[in-house]
């Protein structure tokens, strides 16, 4: 059985294109492939938008990652191995930066399951040359293609998707890049959520914050409050950051893997918990985020979530902290409270 997701395994069997090159890896990779990868090629590095697999590198001199929203770095890559996103508008992204980035030449090799949609490649990069399918097993796709036309100049700042909403008497404008929660459309569950939190005091953290449309709430009507957002998407960083000066706010936004880069207690931890890991649910981020909330708690700190009705989060809730309220609750989402 092979430790490698399915797009890994399809490039596995392609090992020649490979050869003697510098290959950069973007986009969805969330296996170790790319230590196999090194063997075959003269070097590896990563770009990622995914601050958990970014720090899977941290210790690893022989391949070098980058963290970010653009890759900002100089790079030696002459090949691109791009793992197809679950959004089509963030495999636009992608390649509108990094073909301006890496220039004419530079040969693609992308790789992606069928249900995501990985056939839009062909049409997609027809702006910058060739692509075509050269194999496809375990319901995946291999793409191989070069640029032969000069990209247009990439700004960042013509990427974000800028939308008004109002939330009772507070009308704010939410700038969100591609790849992030909800974009260009707002929540219904964050709708619930801010209905139904109470007036804020104190160190509040937006967990999860996407493109910073409950940050910004809070920010709003509780002027007073410390508030700081944490996202494991440098996309929904760089989206918060906009979304608050857009809007006149202040706030720390920051990367965090669940709870790595927290540091001190908070009086408030609110949060629409993510459970989508690539285009499967996937609890355990979510369920770490519960269970050891009550240790970034300060003495009587308050929890609240929103989650899907169909998500089983209360046994989790009221094992960390022997309660679990629930606040509202309609036909798809509740509105779960806990206090230290």
């Amino acid at each position: 059985m092979s430790t490698y997701t399915a797009p890994s395994q399809i490039a596995q069997r392609q090992l020649e294109y490979f050869q003697g090159k510098h290959v950069l890896i973007a986009g969805e990779a969330e296996d170790l492939f790319c230590l196999e990868l090194m063997k075959h090629c003269e070097s590896v590095s990563i770009f990622t938008t995914h601050y958990g697999y970014h720090k899977q590198f941290e210790n690893t001199s022989n391949i070098q990652s980058y963290f970010g929203a653009q890759l900002e770095a100089e790079t030696k890559a002459d090949m691109l191995l791009l793992y197809w996103p679950k959004a089509k508008a963030e495999a636009e992204y992608l390649l509108a930066m990094l073909m301006d980035k890496l220039g004419v030449d530079t040969e693609i090799c992308v790789v992606g399951e069928n249900r995501s949609g990985v056939k839009s490649i062909e049409k997609m990069f027809a702006q910058y040359g060739i692509i075509k399918k050269y194999d496809s097993a375990r319901r995946c796709s291999f793409y191989w293609g070069q640029c032969q036309t000069p990209a247009k100049p990439f700004t960042l700042s013509e990427w974000y998707k800028s939308y008004p909403i109002t939330i009772g008497k507070d009308t704010l404008t939410i700038k969100s890049l591609p790849g992030v929660f909800s974009h260009g459309e707002f929540d219904k569950g964050s709708e619930l959520l801010l209905a139904t939190l109470p007036n804020l005091k104190g160190r509040v953290l937006d967990f999860g914050c996407g493109a910073g449309v409950i940050g910004s709430v809070m920010a709003t009507r509780n002027p007073h409050i410390s508030l700081e957002m944490c996202d494991i998407s440098a996309l929904a960083i760089e989206s918060s950051k906009a979304t608050l000066q857009a809007n006149g706010l202040k706030g720390k936004v920051f990367a965090s893997d669940i709870y790595s880069d927290i540091t001190g207690k908070y009086d408030y931890l609110i949060s629409n918990p993510p459970f989508h890991s690539g285009l499967d649910t996937n609890y355990s981020a979510a369920e770490s985020l519960l269970s050891q909330a009550p240790n970034h708690l300060s003495h009587a700190g308050k929890m609240i979530i929103v989650a899907n009705n169909f998500l089983k989060y209360p046994p989790i809730i009221q094992k960390a902290f022997g309660e679990c309220e629930t606040l509202d609750k309609n036909t798809k989402f509740s509105i779960y409270f806990a206090q230290k």
